[in-house]
Order: C-alpha cells, then sequence, then structure tokens
C-alpha cells in the first residue's frame, strides 16, 4: 500500500515540495521530465501536475494527498481536506492599479474593469464589498492587461512586488495571503491514513526545528537561578559543570520570534560566549 502524493512539476512550488519531501528523509527515484516517481525509503509515489490541476486529481482519489498554494485551492474550490499548513510559497493575491492613478479606498475599484486569473476569488471578494466591477478572465501576463488597454486594473499574485513596478502598477488592496497546503482525499482509507500520520509526524519536526534555535552559553554558577528563569527550553535547559570552577554550560533551546530580547536579558545577567545552532529537526 502507497501514499499517492501530486506536486507542482514546475512552478514556485515544485523546488520546495521536493526538498520539503527530502528533509523528510524521502528519498526520491527520479529524472527529468517524468510525471511519476516512486521513493525508495518511504511508501510514497509521486505525481507531478500542473498545479491548477492538483485540487481536481485530489478530489478524484486519482491522488491520495497533494501540495498546492492557497490560491488555486481556493480558485478551484474543489470537495479536499486542508491536512497541513507548509509555511513556505508565501505570496499574496492583490488588487493593483497604474502607479499614476489616485487611489484611496475600495470604492475606488467600482466600475473598472480588472483582469486576473483567479476570477472566482475576485468575485467573492467583491461581491462582501460590495463592489460592482468588470472582470476579465485571462491566463499568464495578467500585469501588462493595463498596459495593453485590457483593462484598468488587475488582481493577481505578488511576491516581492518587482513585477507591479517593472509594469507601472502599484498594489494597493491585499485580498488573500496564500502559502503552500497539504490537502487530502476526503475518504482515505484507514492504512492510508496511517501513512499520512507517519508523514505529517516528519513534517511537524521540520516545522518546529524552523520556528526554534539550540543555544549554549556560558554562565556564573552563581547567576544560573536567574539564568534558569530567562530560559524557556522544552522542559528546563541542561546544565553541565565547566573545567573552571565556578562556571557552568547551559544549553536551550529558544524559539525565533523571542530571541533577540532573551539574549539581551541573558547578557545583562552574566551569560559568556554564547553560541546559537540551527536545529535540523525537533521532536515533541
Amino acid at each position: 500500500m502507497k501514499l499517492r502524493i501530486a506536486i507542482q512539476k514546475s512552478g514556485r512550488l515544485s523546488e520546495e515540495s521536493l526538498k520539503l519531501l527530502k528533509d523528510c528523509g524521502i528519498d526520491i527515484n527520479n529524472s527529468l521530465n517524468k510525471l511519476k516517481a516512486e521513493a525508495n525509503n518511504f511508501p510514497l509515489e509521486i505525481f507531478f501536475l500542473r498545479d491548477d490541476d492538483i485540487p481536481q486529481y485530489v478530489e478524484d482519489g486519482v491522488a491520495d494527498i497533494g501540495i498546492v498554494g492557497e490560491n488555486v485551492l481556493l480558485e478551484k474550490n474543489k470537495q479536499v481536506k486542508t491536512v497541513n499548513k507548509l509555511g513556505f510559497g508565501k505570496c499574496r493575491l492583490s488588487l493593483a492599479l497604474p502607479k499614476d492613478k489616485k487611489y484611496k479606498s475600495i470604492k475606488d475599484i467600482n466600475g473598472l474593469r480588472i483582469a486576473t486569473s483567479y476570477s472566482n476569488i475576485l468575485s467573492s471578494y467583491l461581491k462582501k464589498q460590495k463592489i460592482n466591477a468588470e472582470i476579465h478572465e485571462i491566463s499568464g501576463s495578467v500585469e501588462i492587461a493595463p498596459g495593453i488597454g485590457l483593462a484598468d486594473a488587475i488582481c493577481d499574485l505578488v511576491s516581492s512586488g518587482s513585477t507591479l513596478l517593472t509594469n507601472g502598477l502599484k498594489e494597493v488592496e491585499v485580498i488573500l495571503k496564500s502559502e503552500a497546503v497539504l490537502i487530502s482525499h476526503k475518504n482515505l482509507g484507514k492504512q492510508k491514513n496511517e501513512i499520512l500520520d507517519k508523514l505529517l509526524f516528519r513534517i511537524q519536526s521540520l516545522k518546529s526545528a524552523r520556528h526554534n534555535k539550540y543555544i549554549l552559553l556560558n554562565a556564573p554558577d552563581n547567576k544560573l537561578d536567574a539564568i534558569c528563569k530567562i530560559l524557556p527550553g522544552m522542559k528546563s535547559p541542561t546544565i553541565l559543570p565547566l573545567a573552571t570552577k565556578g562556571w557552568s554550560s547551559v544549553h536551550s533551546v529558544l524559539q525565533e520570534d523571542q530571541f533577540w530580547e532573551i539574549i539581551e536579558k541573558l547578557k545583562a545577567n552574566g551569560a559568556q560566549g554564547i553560541l546559537v545552532v540551527p536545529i535540523e529537526k525537533m521532536i515533541l
């Protein structure tokens, strides 16, 4: 029994999806331009597909699970289950106007022609905002639509915003924040769910590691109580005596969003020789 996963054959999520599987310890036997591959050390079969097709394949049960952007998932609106947000492929779906056009609020979109590849998401958004606009659905090169007179505005994916600037556009409203998600068929059998749980366990260990750092420091023994109160750790810091009398080495784990604030407090309490090491995997 193998779990079948659909990932993007090429594009912004392809490389990171393969890296995720590799970081999970899954060895994939694949060659270029191959549409299907198998893992050598995990019960997984990989399909390489167009991102737009992945939700349909998962809904139909041709693939059991898939990795796809939330933007595609919402646009296609297929009957699948979102299992996990993966933390990569982050972008936003935004409205953009020519940079010389004045914009104060979403009301300025009223009556405009908007070019997009995401007509369903855009239509739903405009309806909620009570905005009446004309949607032109096109695929690819959406950003050139205002320049050639096809539309007055666009709704498209934005990462850095450089493509908008190159085409004389400015971002005015964020409609959706998107990232890669793991989706599954709604009715996986028991055996496939068990394989999926094993995969999710590995993914979670990677995600936990991504947001934490391993920290080592030297501290005078008379400051250990104060330092241990500062360090959260998974349970409690590890303390080892140093060769130099009256000093100890303290090991712990810090969340990245607390990092600099805690480092400053540690230094103020006598910590020295602070080393920070990335964590590859973290099993909670």
